[in-house]
């Protein structure tokens, strides 16, 4: 067992601070074997998963993700070493506020900014010149959870140059430590600030004091000149003349004066046009910047572009009336009007954007990341409804479009037409490479391959199209799912919002439709799952489909089923692709049905496998040459178990469980029809024996072989020795069965055992007694060929010459018909050596019973013995006794004995005497021949 891999160590980050999505550098040690091992990874406690770029064992590049914690560790987990550690940590920084000359990607609120050109003699500072510390006192920030400040100042702000200041909000925020003389202080510093805004009025007063008293002198005098003339005359007429002084200085001041005050009118109004042009230059422009930027595909821009005009314009009329720089001639009217129209514009270009948006988000195909970006504008143009559901609808209607282009485009090609090359089905840009030339080209696909010449021609090697379409069909689901359910996890956790602004709410919302549509989601991966499903068995398991199902899911034209080969390529596809989909966590529940599609893919690749081995086994009678090894066997058998093993090597990766699979054989109909196939296997063997032994050459049935198999060449071997007679070939036969029934049939029990098949002990016990009977009549057929000819010379040799045992001459020795049958059965013993020695005990013993039985029948049959005879008949079958007697049986002593019996028994010693010389004679004159009948002779020639 190969050792645990180390748990990842984080050694260093680069940068090591940094705000929300700052892209880090991590490195360290054992940080997986590949993307895949890579399982989790967070920074100050977020998970950073989604953004995380796995570079190599010691590298990862990511992007850091809004965590809670301002600092914290990297945590690497792998799926090989498990949960991680890290020497080091990050630090997140908050984002600075964005000062008001501070350039910024974002729009920053300016409805209270203003030029001070149109009011250039205001005392009050300007906006862009207020203090950052208006107290003038040092901040302390508290460590008050922003939460918990909105919901105690509900629509309120801390920062002070809002119009919802709330000064309570600021100084717990900024001064909830700060002292109480230090507070004083701050007292202190407020009032001589505003101190410092009343000195602009009262220069101003300083400025114009020798102008008032001037004209109060002169006014002083013209009341003492009147006072010293005393009269009411003179006083009336003074009066009466400084006021017609007054009069024509007033007029003559107008006349003087009336052309520059008309020009300053003018000059106002047009100041006035001007700062209205220029503070709303943008909002005048927008609507050309929008459909600038929308054809150059900066959506980014048009819409914080839309952002800031709705920051200006699209919160209340009143409020933008209201800070609307009023014109003594009433224009601003009209430049309010003009603003109404330029944002009516804007609104309508920005809807037509939101429709193209919409249209590009359910355009396919599309990336993922593409998907989550126009999902992101769409939100943040507030489009109706949810676009990211709209999207998983749209991704899951074209993954099932795909599947089923997929299979018409090979059912078309497989009925003769031209494959069309359709864009929805060129994905192979980004996919692993096909196995199947690989395959073809390392292993002959061809069934019985294993016993035929290797000179197939090339389109035997041509993978069929049911398997070019699983493998086409399980890479598209592989290539479309993992986006489709990245897609959904994103929707359900939120994270499709999370790279914009101000989205809490808009997150909330999506988690509660993602909980509200989780059954509609897991019908959509179902479904999928199920066309999946459907569609492979369609190409391969027509006959698992309901009826009403072949139509949608079937069509092939299905000449032969595909070979125990193909179905074991397919069955890794499939197993490939389960795996893939796993890794990607769905869950385990939706892909059961895969699971199904395997189990029934292997049972059928099993029975397939022994149905094609029965036939290769068929074919074996033609490879029979008949060529006779030491034990006396042929190639017969050994071919017979070679195949049977081959068969089970090609099955093993279809019987071993992967991880989540069942037993193949856990189903009982299962268990029996492959029992009652490996029977099948061994009776199919047990008959082509039989055939051999049994047929001519001529009569061997070869209707079921192919064309190559049933060309000339292929016989040259059967018909090479044709010398070999009927009886020979029993004897092989028979040979062969002792040794499939000791050897064979028992190894290739072993291997069905091996390789987890169930009822061996069945298999094995029927094909035994198969076995048994056809050695039985083989063996009969053989003893009636050779035994009977001896048997029925004996009667004939018996009484040649008109012998009779009642009336014949002294013994002179052992007859000539005796001899012959000895003869006739040293013929046999020497046949039947010569193919098996192992077979001449069980043949000699039944042609000496046979023999025996036909002697004692014919010596029971004589009515009456004379002395001579019966001491001739004792002779000859004591002779034959005595010659075979290491090959006798209890039947055969037995019929000697009753031989015996029937003799007279002999009354003098003479008589014994000159039968036992008699005996030695016989013994010693066929001395040569009967040496095969001798147990040490026959241990010789066994060496």
């Amino acid at each position: 067992m190969s050792r645990a891999r180390q748990p990842p160590l984080v050694t260093g980050i680069s940068p090591n601070e940094g705000i929300s999505w700052t892209k880090v550098t991590i490195r360290g040690e054992n940080l997986g074997t590949g993307p895949t091992d890579l399982i989790g990874l967070t920074i100050c406690g977020h998970n950073c998963l989604l953004t995380a770029e796995w570079m190599s064992a010691s590298k990862i590049v990511c992007r850091v993700g809004q965590a809670k914690n301002d600092k914290g560790d990297i945590i690497v987990t792998t799926k090989s070493g498990g949960k991680g550690t890290s020497t080091v940590s990050f630090k997140l920084l908050k984002p600075e506020k964005i000062g008001i000359l501070d350039q910024s990607a974002v729009w920053v609120d300016e409805m209270n900014y203003y030029d001070m050109r149109t009011d250039r003699n205001k005392g009050i500072p300007p906006l862009s010149l207020r203090p950052a510390n208006p107290l003038g006192i040092e901040i302390d920030k508290g460590r008050f959870p922003q939460k918990d400040l909105e919901a105690l100042f509900p629509g309120m702000s801390a920062d002070f140059t809002s119009e919802n200041f709330s000064a309570a909000w600021y100084l717990i925020e900024n001064h909830s430590t700060t002292s109480f003389d230090q507070l004083k202080m701050a007292v202190v510093n407020l009032k001589k600030q505003a101190n410092k805004k009343n000195e602009g009025s009262l220069a101003y007063v300083k400025g114009g004091l020798s102008t008032f008293f001037e004209a109060q002198d002169a006014l002083s005098a013209i009341h003492q000149k009147l006072e010293a003339d005393g009269t009411e005359k003179v006083e009336g007429s003074m009066t009466q003349k400084l006021e017609n002084v007054l009069n024509r200085a007033s007029n003559t001041a107008d006349t003087l004066f009336q052309e520059v005050l008309g020009r300053k009118d003018k000059a106002d109004s047009t100041r006035n046009a001007l700062n209205v042009l220029q503070r709303f230059k943008f909002l005048f422009n927008l609507p050309l910047n929008i459909e600038r930027n929308r054809q150059k595909g900066d959506y980014d821009v048009v819409i914080n572009d839309y952002e800031k005009a709705k920051s200006l314009f699209g919160k209340t009329e009143v409020q933008v009336f209201k800070k609307f720089p009023r014109t003594a001639d009433g224009t601003h009217w009209i430049y309010f009007l003009c603003l109404l129209l330029d944002y009516a514009e804007v609104e309508t270009r920005i809807e037509a954007l939101r429709e193209l948006l919409l249209d590009k988000l359910l355009e396919t195909p599309s990336t993922l990341h593409d998907q989550k970006r126009y999902i992101r504008y769409l939100s943040d143009l507030h489009a109706p409804g949810d676009p990211a559901w709209q999207c998983i609808g749209a991704q899951h209607q074209w993954i099932l479009q795909l599947m089923h282009n997929c299979k018409e485009s090979y059912v078309k090609e497989q009925k003769g037409n031209s494959l069309l090359h359709s864009p929805m089905l060129d994905l192979d840009g980004d996919v692993r490479p096909s196995t199947i030339g690989h395959l073809s080209q390392t292993a002959s696909l061809k069934r019985g391959s294993s016993f035929q010449s290797g000179h197939d021609d090339a389109w035997r090697y041509k993978a069929p199209q049911q398997v070019v379409f699983v493998e086409k069909l399980t890479k598209l689901v592989v290539s479309q799912l993992p986006n489709f359910w990245k897609l959904w996890i994103s929707y359900v956790n939120g994270s499709l919002f999370s790279e914009t602004a101000e989205k809490s709410g808009q997150m909330e919302r999506s988690k509660k439709n993602a909980r509200q549509r989780q059954n509609d989601f897991k019908k959509m991966i179902q479904e999928v799952m199920h066309s999946l499903v459907k569609l492979i068995r369609g190409a391969l398991l027509p006959f698992s489909l309901r009826e009403g199902e072949s139509r949608q899911y079937g069509g092939w034209e299905m000449k032969s089923e595909l070979s125990g080969q193909w179905l074991t390529h397919v069955i890794q596809t499939v197993r490939l692709s389960s795996e893939s989909l796993t890794a990607f966590e769905i869950p385990n529940d939706m892909l059961q049905i895969i699971q199904d599609l395997i189990l029934d893919l292997r049972v059928r690749c099993i029975i397939v496998t022994l149905q094609h081995t029965a036939e290769d086994i068929k074919r074996l009678a033609e490879k029979e040459d008949w060529v006779v090894d030491n034990e006396g066997l042929t190639s017969l058998p050994s071919q017979f178990e070679q195949c049977i093993i081959h068969s089970l090597q090609s099955l093993k990766t279809v019987l071993d469980c992967k991880p989540g699979e069942a037993s193949v054989f856990q189903q009982q109909k299962t268990q029996e029809d492959v029992c009652q196939l490996s029977i099948g296997i061994m009776q199919v063997f047990i008959d082509c024996l039989e055939q051999l032994s049994t047929k001519p050459d001529g009569d061997i049935d070869t209707a079921h072989l192919s064309v190559d198999v049933s060309s000339p060449d292929l016989f040259g071997s059967i018909h090479e020795d044709s010398s070999l007679s009927s009886e020979q070939r029993l004897l092989i036969a028979l040979s062969n069965c002792r040794y499939l029934e000791r050897h064979t049939f028992l190894n290739i029990a072993e291997h069905f055992e091996k390789h987890g098949f169930q009822g061996v002990e069945k298999i094995t016990q029927v094909s035994m007694e198969s076995l048994k009977e056809l050695d039985q009549r083989l063996f009969e057929m053989y003893i009636e060929s050779k035994a009977d000819p001896i048997v029925g010379s004996l009667e004939p040799g018996i009484y040649a010459g008109y012998f009779d045992w009642k009336d014949c001459l002294v013994p002179a020795g052992v007859r000539n018909y005796l001899k012959e049958a000895l003869v006739n059965i040293i013929a046999v013993h020497a046949e039947v050596f010569t193919i098996s020695k192992d077979l001449v005990p069980r043949v000699m013993s039944r042609i000496v019973e046979a023999v025996s039985e036909e002697l004692s029948r014919l010596m029971q049959c004589v009515s009456s013995f004379s002395k001579n005879g019966a001491l001739q008949a004792r002779l000859e079958i004591c002779a034959l006794r005595d010659t075979v007697a290491i090959y006798l049986t209890p039947e055969s002593n037995s019929s000697f004995k009753q031989a015996l019996e029937a003799l007279p028994q002999l009354s003098s010693g003479t008589d014994k005497k000159l039968l036992e010389e008699l005996l030695n004679k016989f013994k010693s004159s066929m001395h040569l021949q009967l040496t095969c009948f001798q147990a040490s002779s026959s241990a010789m020639m066994k060496t």
